[in-house]
């Protein structure tokens, strides 16, 4: 009589960010690729801030992966993904996050700098990177997402710029997308699903310490 092999145990991979949207949309993202993928998600430990100084979203992703990694001891996901307007030269760009202190005041600030602007061209940019234990990065994707930035804010889901960024062949902006919607067409489900290939090939092929599962749940490291 045969017996067949026991699943193995789940990797843990800590999701490098500190952004409750980010962890929830990557919670979903990640869900899409089925039982397959074999992964359980951590969140980065509480209070850690890794300063982003890389000129680009890619470097970023690759600092914030590698120091989250060599802190956790875990494999770790990292993104950095922001907003490059054209007619601002490409801000905000790598500083899309720090370009105020919320995100309804991120908002008006690129509202008030595109006043009276006819060229309301923007991309969304998703960078990820993955390292692993030792703090080495061994995957990196982008994706990305053209589209126009709005007069005035529409729509109650997602977060950052998700209200004034329009995506011109839907007819809607990020805030109004179901999340399935936006998972389609988004920067960010663009670079996981370039990232997805890669990742299960890593993972069938990786011989490293796996961990036990914690039911199946994001949970905080540290």
């Amino acid at each position: 009589m045969s017996t067949s092999s026991p699943q193995p145990a789940p990797k843990l991979l800590v999701i490098a960010s500190g952004n409750a949207g980010k962890l929830r949309e990557f919670t979903a993202l990640l869900a899409s690729a089925g039982p397959e993928l074999n992964l359980e998600l951590g969140s980065q430990p509480l209070g850690l801030e890794v300063e982003e100084t890389g000129d680009s979203f890619a470097a970023n992703a690759r600092l914030k992966a590698e120091a989250v990694a060599r802190i956790t001891g875990q494999w770790a996901l990292a993104d950095d993904s922001g907003l490059s307007v054209e007619a601002l030269g490409g801000a905000p760009g790598i500083h899309s996050a720090r370009y105020a202190d919320s995100d309804p005041e991120r908002i008006a600030r690129l509202l008030r700098e595109l006043a009276g602007e006819g060229n309301r061209r923007a991309t969304f940019t998703a960078a990820l990177a993955v390292a692993d234990p030792s703090g080495r990065t061994v995957l990196e994707v982008e994706g990305h997402c053209q589209g126009e930035i709005l007069e005035a804010p529409d729509g109650e889901a997602g977060f950052g710029y998700d209200p004034v960024f329009l995506v011109p062949e839907t007819g809607l902006s990020f805030a109004q997308m179901t999340p399935e919607l936006k998972r389609c067409v988004g920067h960010r489900g663009r670079a996981v699903d370039a990232l997805l290939p890669q990742l299960l090939q890593l993972f069938s092929t990786d011989g490293e310490r796996t961990t036990a599962r914690h039911g199946g749940q994001t949970r905080e490291m540290g």
